[in-house]
């Protein structure tokens, strides 16, 4: 998949007042005398970079798929106001990123002529604000390139339900119609927007309105070119990015470029283990979930590496290491095990690509599980909606799950669970928990419901005077 690579500097908007709502672009021409908005449209495109490390962590770290070592960071498992000091590294930069490409893909929107690129643009904003809502929950809405800096009303949080009403689904149905269902230099197209749009309504918990979006996405996906990798491990890495068929949307990460965490987003060190705030980040539950699943291979003699069952989904998500001996009879040093460590290798840093993995906002095996769940909701029996699991399970080298259960709740939780092995890592697992509300019942705890959002920066409530407010609980 080719980079999408930005003029840094002239292209770039720099924040120049208190609030990342208010930003103007004074290092490039006015709007009115630009004719060609390409480069705003790649700012855009740029911008989504600084929100990768914080939705990694976010999704996973929250959840029961990671931990963290040391404090302070420790407060994503903690579920108090203690992750308001988390505000530097995390929620400020995802903040700013956000609204740095919202107010981009504004400007394009009002002024481009280019109807192509416009759709980016508004699906590019969805994404944006969708990101903001899973995080934050009410939020501030700017449809403006040039926002009054005399208006402070203009910064109160808008409900949620009207951002997703008013803001996303006019915004990504528009993106619908004027973009192609093709695939060209990790641009967004018509099936990442009608993706992103089943996602948003499943997300809204409005699956009659989810189902024909993606069902669109699951039958067309051929005639697109998009399908699942034969193997899993093939869809993962800087070296499996180009053209790869089962990504629909990915946002694209260079080392080249700098970004919110200069000199480039790392998500996946967070990952491997390299950070001593996470020296052995899997969660000891996700290989219990693993654990869980062992009974159900295909046929547990085809990998010897996993002679005893298991997901081969596991060997890519998480990092094994080589025990080393000697063959008794020739004297050479052979493989006798493998030891399993606590860290991710389904981004892996090894061979200097660390930096260059592009971060999958929307891939085809996500789509089918949506789907799936969407069927499910909306009273499908289990034999209609189980079957659509098999080639996910059939790749990780599972049985299918058709005829194992029978109730809509049955159903529900096993494509719960094949969410949380398939996607692990990917920045899903805490707002999958918070949407189909299963925190308590999968984290073994009693959560308030408070903490299933995330403080909001209280630089910028400080800076708005109280304008902004703060979610109940920081």
């Amino acid at each position: 998949m080719k980079k999408i690579y930005i003029l840094l500097g002239s292209l770039l908007f720099i924040t120049a007042c208190s609030t990342d709502l208010d930003q103007s672009p004074p290092n490039i021409a006015s709007s009115d005398s630009l004719t060609d908005y390409e480069g705003v449209l790649n700012a855009a495109y740029y911008y989504q970079l600084g929100s990768v490390t914080p939705m990694a962590v976010m999704g996973e770290f929250r959840a029961d798929n990671a931990v963290m070592d040391e404090a302070p960071y420790t407060e994503f498992d903690e579920y108090d106001n203690g992750l308001t000091a988390m505000e530097d590294q995390f929620f400020g930069p995802f903040y700013t990123a956000l609204y740095k490409s919202i107010l981009s893909t504004n400007s394009v929107i009002e002024n481009s002529t280019n109807e192509t690129h416009i759709g980016e643009a508004k699906f590019l904003r969805a994404l944006s604000y969708f990101k903001l809502v899973q995080v934050f929950g009410d939020t501030t809405v700017n449809l403006s390139s040039s926002p009054s800096l005399e208006d402070t009303s203009i910064l109160v949080r808008t409900p949620a339900n009207e951002v997703y009403n008013d803001v996303i689904i006019p915004d990504l149905l528009d993106a619908i119609a004027a973009l192609d269902a093709s695939i060209v230099d990790g641009r967004a197209s018509k099936y990442a927007a009608q993706g992103l749009l089943g996602k948003v309504y499943v997300t809204m918990g409005d699956f009659i309105s989810a189902e024909p979006h993606l069902e669109a996405v699951v039958n067309g996906a051929a005639g697109a070119g998009i399908s699942l990798k034969a193997n899993y491990n093939e869809i993962f890495g800087a070296v499996n990015e180009v053209e790869n068929s089962e990504i629909i949307f990915a946002t694209q990460i260079s080392s080249s470029i700098i970004d919110e965490y200069s000199p480039a987003t790392d998500f996946w060190n967070w990952y491997v283990g390299d950070d001593p705030k996470a020296d052995l980040p899997v969660d000891p539950d996700l290989i219990a979930a693993f654990e869980a699943v062992a009974g159900e291979i295909t046929n547990p003699t085809s990998d010897p590496l996993r002679p005893d069952g298991g997901d081969l989904r596991r060997r890519t998500i998480i990092k094994t290491n080589e025990v080393l001996g000697i063959d008794p009879v020739t004297e050479e040093e052979i493989v006798v095990a493998e030891e399993e460590v606590l860290t991710i290798s389904k981004f892996p840093k090894e061979g200097g690509l660390g930096a260059e993995h592009d971060w999958i906002e929307l891939r085809l095996a996500d789509i089918i599980l949506l789907y799936a769940e969407t069927l499910n909701e909306n009273g499908a029996p289990a034999s209609t909606v189980l079957p659509l699991l098999d080639d996910i399970r059939t790749r990780a080298g599972l049985n299918s799950l058709t005829g194992t259960q029978t109730t809509q709740a049955g159903v529900r939780q096993a494509i719960l669970d094949e969410r949380r092995l398939e996607l692990a890592f990917e920045g899903q697992r805490w707002f999958d928990l918070v949407r189909t509300g299963t925190v308590d019942a999968e984290m073994g705890l009693t959560i308030n419901s408070d903490y299933y959002l995330f403080p909001v920066p209280v630089s910028e409530v400080l800076a708005t005077r109280g304008v902004i407010t703060q979610n109940s609980g920081y």
